[in-house]
């Protein structure tokens, strides 16, 4: 199946093209419109022949006057589809390895990327175009083992066979390992000779054994072991071994992401797997980073030049129907799995069997007492019993001693310990109406705590939390976050505070509705805003219902509702609905992303 975005045009007549770009050419100033749209919609052999042609014509080189004509970033791009793929590269690496300094991560695109064929078309090119050896030349610019690897790519020889065998895969995998962590140094010769000779599909089997063996994957090895430009190339042979559309995916990701744009980078992939994988590398960065290539190229780059990429890159993998890749379906999938997944919840802490609330007081007073504190014996007690458990040891402790246990524990413990364990006497209800509280107190506003626990209990639980605040500071929960907070995330605080969430099952035509409600973006009724319907429908449905108002939106937009909301809002109202959906999709992946991000 062919995976270009660029074909052959229909009807092509070579000496007709020839005339239409001398016409543009013609005169005072060039129409680089007419240009861009004629050398884009012709595929590479095409244009090789309008060239020809173009000289049989008029006696002139094409390539020669449309670099006259053109200037910057477009004539590079424009030119470089004028040569055939090999010629291409042979530019490239001219490029790459000619004046002061070398671009050695070009060198490594091109090397690590390339099949045997492609290598071999390459260096008869090279030697074509600049009557040099292109080996002599990369040997005289490079040194070390990232010379030897280049070497031994340029020879075009990795082993193209599917038959695997299971002895040599084990074998390799071993001796991988044998060449880099379990030895003092680096065995680098062992991984060139693998990683440079083997079929991917055989390395691909390697790389799994490894992993099971070692229990890392092979390329966290690498950046252990290696180092400099060579650890790159070899992590860059990795990643195409393992998908060369995902390596070209993360090079273009790159290349537009951040301040500046790395145009060569841009040009040279654009230009080189248009008639290849284009529309595989779209599908997979699409997938990765939650928007189509498309719309990244158009957003990072302008004018003719602008117009030339896109044509490249073929369609939009945004435009709701334009395509439904890998992306939606994957959500869909997620969607649905969270759907029938019934998430048991279950906790780490257990109550304590042959539990004795009088003994254990006995033990936390004896720790606070004299000099010193037991913080051992404290911990030990305190993460061993259930929440209720605690509750009972506060009140023996004050039956028996007449002391207050918390401000005991307040007085002897101090810094994160303290907040823990006097966290942890709390009930759940009193911990989160004290987090509110510390959210909303004082100069700022903690936003994100406020989201983190407002967006996840469920009605009991804020029920609990609104008793629990006005218990403890004499005010209403309600008042203190809007008198805190304002606008739409106000409004989206407010709601939630309220507990009233829905808790019945699914119920199909209303999660149509939802949906069409969620994805009409077009909706031009003032009196309700975007923000406004979605609050009113992921502040109220229940969990279930929201599932399969999820899943209906992917369907009518090929988008995941969580794109839909970072592309369309912002700051807290944001992070408000993305919590939200997160919770109702996964609420335990929710908070391991929490633990995750604040440990990082």
């Amino acid at each position: 199946v062919y995976r270009g975005s660029v074909k052959d045009f229909p009807g092509f007549d070579a000496s007709q093209d020839a005339e239409a770009l001398y016409n543009a050419m013609k005169g005072f100033g060039s129409d680089k419109e007419a240009i861009l749209d004629l050398i884009t919609s012709r595929s590479n052999k095409q244009r090789v022949e309008i060239c020809q042609a173009y000289k049989s014509l008029y006696g002139k080189d094409l390539i020669a006057d449309l670099k006259y004509e053109l200037t910057g970033k477009f004539e590079r791009l424009i030119v470089s589809l004028m040569r055939p793929p090999a010629y291409s590269d042979a530019k490239e690496i001219k490029d790459a390895i000619a004046g002061i300094g070398t671009d050695e991560k070009c060198l490594i695109e091109i090397l690590a990327s390339r099949t045997n064929q492609e290598i071999h078309d390459l260096v008869a090119a090279y030697k074509d175009a600049y009557e040099r050896d292109l080996e002599a030349d990369i040997v005289g610019d490079t040194s070390g083992h990232f010379k030897k690897m280049l070497v031994v790519l340029l020879q075009g020889t990795r082993e193209e066979d599917d038959v695997v065998s299971e002895d040599l895969v084990e074998q390799d995998a071993k001796d991988l390992l044998e060449a880099g962590e379990l030895k003092w140094g680096t065995d680098e010769a062992q991984f060139i000779y693998i990683l440079g000779r083997r079929s991917k599909q055989h390395l691909r089997l390697v790389f799994d054994e490894y992993l099971k063996i070692s229990g890392k994957p092979i390329e966290r090895s690498i950046r252990g072991e290696l180092s400099g430009d060579f650890e790159k190339l070899m992590l860059a042979v990795v990643k195409c071994i393992r998908s060369t559309a995902e390596y070209f995916a993360e090079r273009l990701y790159k290349a537009m992401k951040g301040l500046g744009t790395r145009d060569n980078t841009l040009i040279r992939i654009m230009v080189s797997r248009s008639e290849i994988d284009m529309l595989d590398i779209r599908e997979v960065f699409r997938t990765k980073y939650e928007k189509s290539l498309y719309n990244m190229i158009k957003e990072d780059t302008s004018g003719e030049y602008k117009k030339a990429l896109l044509k490249l890159c073929g369609g939009d993998d945004d435009a709701a129907g334009e395509f439904f890749p890998e992306a939606a379906q994957v959500a869909y999938r997620m969607w649905e799995l969270s759907a029938v997944a019934k998430v048991e919840l279950r906790g780490t802490v257990q109550p304590a069997g042959g539990f004795n609330d009088d003994g254990d007081a006995q033990v936390l007073r004896k720790a606070m007492k004299g000099l010193g504190t037991d913080e051992g014996a404290i911990i030990e007690v305190v993460t061993k019993r259930s929440n209720t458990q605690r509750q009972q040891i506060l009140k023996a402790y004050k039956a028996h001693y007449g002391r207050d246990l918390m401000a005991d524990l307040k007085s002897e413990l101090s810094g994160s310990l303290a907040k823990l364990i006097l966290g942890l006497m709390l009930t759940p209800a009193q911990y989160d109406a004290k987090q509110l509280r510390k959210a909303v107190e004082g100069a700022g506003t903690d936003e994100s705590v406020l989201i983190e626990i407002m967006a996840t209990r469920n009605n009991q639980e804020i029920a609990a939390i609104n008793k629990a605040y006005q218990e403890a500071y004499h005010k209403c929960l309600e008042d203190d976050l809007s008198s805190d907070t304002s606008g739409h995330f106000k409004r989206i605080l407010v709601s939630l505070a309220l507990g009233n969430r829905d808790e019945g099952p699914e119920n199909l035509t209303q999660a149509h509705e939802d949906a069409k409600k969620l994805a009409d973006v077009s909706s031009n009724d003032s009196s309700d805003s975007l923000e406004t319907r979605f609050l009113s429908i992921l502040c109220t449905r229940s969990y279930p219902h929201l599932r399969r108002v999820f899943q209906e939106f992917i369907k009518m937009t090929n988008h995941d509702v969580e794109h839909a909301i970072r592309k369309r809002m912002s700051g807290d109202v944001r992070d408000a609905f993305l919590a939200i959906v997160r919770s109702v999709k996964n609420k335990p992946a929710f908070f391991a992303d929490k633990l995750y991000k604040s440990m990082k």
